[in-house]
């Protein structure tokens, strides 16, 4: 099923759009222009590789048609003829293998029952036993200072499941935790409890583009922003000169702060992860929807 817009019905959702964006960006661009670097937010533009620019342009989704819209003209993924623009359904059958990849992960990953006993301690297994100058955010003291840190790590089980975070820990901090997470396996150990599980809706959201609509990117955008500010109050890392309160996960009442808001944060990505399932199962049944 398809519908034409006509630019009266469109324009304004494409102006809106604008202006979301404009609002989510803002802080980042300017920024970015002062050449000024930023240890939480920079994240999302660091660790994911979706650009600014590649999110200020609206994709309306599958089966919408926007009768008048030459500036999609040449636009990669896009077909305009006869006035009207619209999904090129050759990059759906083109992408059809990373998606139902996205799929598998999405969909095994909703059907896992959620774990919050983890407390963040990722990001601290991430400067265990490091020398001053080899910390990523080096700029930044330890809360505790490097004795303390690893003494947390080492007093704590790891249970990281989550593999872009795996990867990241320091080889003495590798062995200490109870999985051992690759990329084959992440589709059988994701689960909706995981903040970087989460954060990556973000991510799946983008390698969906132009197919995802991008009200559902920004969405997924905002979850991520969210959470890694979460994840950066949890971490060893005093930031409190910018304004993140700590989250004391080495204390009885930080480990309940953390849980609490671990769950808060599944209970809000559950629908993002079905809406992007129901995305992928829409255009691999329809590889023709655009036409």
């Amino acid at each position: 099923m398809t519908v034409t817009l006509e630019p009266a019905q469109w324009e304004p959702s494409q102006a809106a759009h604008f202006a979301r964006v404009d609002t989510l960006l803002d802080d980042h661009l300017k920024r970015r222009q002062r050449r000024e670097k930023h240890p939480v937010e920079d994240f999302l533009f660091t660790y994911y590789p979706t650009r600014p620019n590649q999110l200020r342009v609206w994709h309306p989704g599958p089966g919408i048609h926007l009768r008048g819209a030459s500036h999609y003209e040449g636009k990669r993924g896009y077909l305009y003829s006869e006035g009207v623009a619209r999904l090129d359904p050759a990059e759906v059958e083109r992408r059809s293998d990373s998606i139902r990849w996205i799929r598998r992960l999405l969909a095994a990953t909703a059907d896992r029952q959620p774990q919050f006993g983890c407390f963040g301690l990722h990001e601290w297994a991430m400067v265990y036993r490091q020398q001053p100058e080899e910390i990523r955010h080096d700029a930044w003291p330890l809360r505790l200072g490097a004795e303390g840190t690893d003494q947390v790590v080492e007093s704590h089980k790891l249970a990281c499941s989550h593999f872009d975070a795996f990867r990241f820990f320091t080889q003495p901090a590798r062995p200490l935790n109870v999985l051992q997470p690759t990329r084959a396996a992440q589709p059988l150990l994701e689960q909706g409890g995981c903040l970087h599980a989460n954060m990556d809706l973000y991510k799946w959201s983008t390698k969906l583009m132009p197919c995802a609509p991008s009200a559902l990117v920004l969405d997924c955008f905002e979850l991520a922003r969210d959470i890694r500010t979460l994840d950066m109050r949890a971490s060893p890392y005093d930031f409190a000169a910018l304004g993140y309160e700590p989250i004391t996960i080495e204390t009885p009442a930080g480990k309940a702060a953390y849980a609490a808001a671990q769950r808060a944060f599944a209970h809000r990505a559950r629908p993002l992860r079905l809406r992007l399932l129901a995305l992928c199962d829409q255009l691999l049944a329809m590889p023709d929807i655009c036409q």
